[in-house]
């Protein structure tokens, strides 16, 4: 089975590093439990093209091939698929992810650009339906006896699609442990701190909160669920002791749900750090739990965790109750100043371009910014999923349908009052802007740590062509522009 990433590239999540694609990890490991080896093939983190890709696929030619998806992702995961059938056309190709779990009847339909390559979709969470799938496929039984999958009925092009009853989620998430062995570690870097090798370890999964854009607590139904910090931190040591990462992403949206596990957790990485191992974990959570937890924030740090993404999404409070995130924007200025005063780098994202989006809104929300006063700042376009419940509130201002520019990166959403260039470039104004008046501060940081880790993540982002490409536009203050030269020196 190959287990395949599409060359999708947005310009600004690579930047910062070379992401480990875990969820087909844990595919993988279904995989072997049905009788079938998998192999890893990760174009994205790779930079591979397609020419590559076809090479793969001819000198494999796998009887399975399996990708997941996000709604940006989508169009290349088809065309990945075309490939497939292209070069291996008695193969099967298999597709899970967001995207198809809510757009399966969508993403099994013949469209524009022919008939659909999918012939399996994968609802919902994949492990034990992949390996129920590869089992009965493999000797020759009925699809429709498996439960979280769809297909075209009569398997061809044209034929209806259909699925089959949801399947209730893993009770036990270690019963199907990543398959870090099938991983090429060279691919996997973290470069904002020198020789890093990046891995990934999810310790949770789900969230029972409602915000209305997020595409996570539809998927896990508001669900949330732990692991036992025993197996995460075993897991962590594992990805040290053998395969050689000494930076590791907690990808799980809410980790601190629990508190009494979430501090066990904490105590049992720290006792790793002091088992003479030097880690360095990043990780997000809500601003609500870090305020929560300032009575053992020192443990976070001393865990090895530097840096922590809070999404506030707004500055107002009227905004944050409207996209229904439970949260208080003074919880959020507070959190970031929790995260500065024990060490860490704080992250956040402030999200523009609803349909009553104003000049004067944005101006307010970078003001707001800059007094909030992360370390790292986003500003986001608002992007309406078709799954969404953000997607009946805003259909009616949805001005772009290409799928691969949802990427919270570009306007989906022409405001009343705006353009969708206009939206564009007061985005773009907020970034410049933000970081111009952050510079300075940089350079001053008192921990040697934390002011290398943001000079070097600048100039990765300096670095970026997206990057400049956007803000070449607006015009590049003399002061940034030395920053461009140094970077590309």
């Amino acid at each position: 089975m190959l287990l395949i990433t599409p060359p999708y590239h947005c310009g600004v999540v690579e930047v910062a590093g070379r992401w480990l694609p875990l969820n087909l990890l844990y595919v993988a490991s279904a995989a072997r439990r049905a009788g079938v080896e998998p192999v890893l093939f990760d174009a994205m983190s790779r930079f591979d093209d397609w020419k590559a890709i076809r090479a793969e696929l001819r000198a494999r030619r796998p009887r399975f091939v399996a990708s997941y998806s996000i709604t940006a992702t989508i169009e290349s995961c088809l065309e990945l698929g075309r490939l497939v059938k292209e070069e291996v056309p008695e193969a099967t190709y298999i597709l899970g992810g967001v995207h198809p779990t809510f757009m399966w009847r969508e993403v099994l339909e013949d469209g524009r650009d022919g008939p659909s390559p999918v012939d399996f979709v994968v609802r919902g969470e994949g492990e034990r339906t992949i390996e129920e799938l590869l089992r009965t496929l493999t000797t020759g039984g009925d699809p429709g006896a498996v439960a979280g999958v769809a297909w075209r009925a009569d398997g061809k092009s044209g034929g209806e699609p259909v699925a089959t009853p949801p399947r209730p989620n893993l009770a036990d998430l270690e019963e199907y442990p990543a398959a870090f062995d099938i991983v090429d570690w060279s691919i996997y870097r973290y470069f904002v701190i020198p020789k890093a090798r990046l891995g990934a370890v999810a310790t949770s999964r789900g969230c029972i909160y409602g915000c209305t854009f997020c595409s996570q607590q539809k998927f896990w139904h508001r669900s949330w669920r732990g692991r036992s910090p025993d197996a995460v931190v075993e897991e962590i040591r594992t990805l040290h002791d053998e395969y050689g990462a000494n930076v590791i992403l907690l990808t799980d949206e809410y980790p601190t749900n629990d508190p009494d596990r979430w501090e066990e957790f904490l105590d049992r990485t720290i006792a790793l750090q002091e088992g003479g191992r030097e880690l360095y974990l990043l990780m997000e959570t809500r601003a609500e739990d870090i305020v929560r937890d300032r009575a053992i924030l020192h443990k976070y740090r001393k865990a090895g965790i530097v840096h922590v993404y809070v999404g506030l999404e707004a500055t107002e409070q009227e905004d944050l109750d409207r996209i229904e995130k439970n949260a208080s924007v003074e919880a959020g200025r507070e959190s970031l100043a929790l995260i500065r005063e024990h060490g860490m780098l704080s992250e956040t994202s402030f999200v523009l371009g609803f349909p009553d989006e104003t000049e004067e809104h944005v101006r307010r929300t970078l003001e707001s910014a800059r007094f909030f006063d992360p370390d790292m700042a986003h500003f986001l376009a608002i992007t309406p999923w078709p799954y969404s419940d953000l997607y009946h509130d805003v259909k009616d201002h949805i001005a772009v349908t290409d799928y691969g520019k949802y990427n919270l990166i570009e306007p989906i959403i022409e405001p009343e009052g705006m353009t969708l260039r206009e939206i564009d470039e007061a985005i773009i104004r907020c970034y410049r802007d933000f970081y111009m008046s952050k510079m300075a501060d940089f350079r001053r940081y008192p921990d040697e740590f934390r002011r290398h880790y943001m000079l070097s993540s600048m100039k990765l982002i300096m670095k970026s062509s997206f990057i400049k490409e956007k803000v070449l536009r607006l015009g590049i203050p003399e002061a940034m522009r030395k920053i461009i030269a140094a970077a590309d020196g």
